[in-house]
């Protein structure tokens, strides 16, 4: 009886180590939290320069979305969309940029054929703006999550959604900035 209760015991306690681990890994900023400042390399249209967070967010909210890997198939679909949406991020002042761990190299051919050269795409090899949005895959917390964020110019996240689908994310982002809009008029 002792042998089957022990490995039984072994096997709940992996069970829950595993699920916390996996919640933690997944664990994202959430909504009224302050956005990790940033500068990175990014790419628009094919064309290298420095990115930082702090100068987009005196412009208007910034929807900051993190991806796997560029040239991937959901990743595509995903980029296609806020190709698409671009136009209509910025009727209500915001502005779009999508983060990876993927060389700048590798971004700035991203940038034209999949971005459409009409967003910049970011280089975060080493990972440290994934992990400073809390944004890494669970087991692999090095590559990003599709993970998105909205964030207001004061620098306070007001929207956040995880899905590995890249379905949703355009158009709970867009929701997200035109209920910001709503509430506060620009000049």
């Amino acid at each position: 009886m002792k042998r089957k209760i022990i490995p039984a015991a072994l096997a709940a306690a992996v069970s829950v180590a595993f699920a916390a681990y996996s919640l933690a890994a997944c664990a994202t900023l959430k909504p009224g939290d302050a956005a990790p400042q940033f500068t990175t390399q990014a790419s628009l249209g094919g064309k290298t320069y420095t990115y930082s967070l702090a100068d987009e967010l005196k412009k208007g909210p910034v929807v900051l979305y993190f991806y796997p890997a560029a040239f991937t198939k959901g990743c595509t679909i995903e980029a296609h969309e806020f190709a698409e949406a671009v136009d209509e991020y910025k009727k209500y002042g915001a502005t779009v940029i999508g983060v990876s761990h993927d060389n700048i190299d590798t971004l700035t051919k991203f940038s034209v054929s999949e971005c459409r050269s009409k967003f910049p795409v970011a280089a975060d090899a080493e990972s440290k703006v994934i992990a400073a949005y809390d944004a890494g895959l669970p087991m692999h917390s090095s590559m990003a999550n599709r993970v998105s964020y909205v964030i207001a110019p004061d620098g306070k996240i007001i929207y956040e959604y995880t899905s590995l689908s890249p379905e949703k994310h355009v158009e709970n982002t867009l929701k997200a900035v035109k209920d910001w809009a709503a509430t506060h008029k620009q000049p």
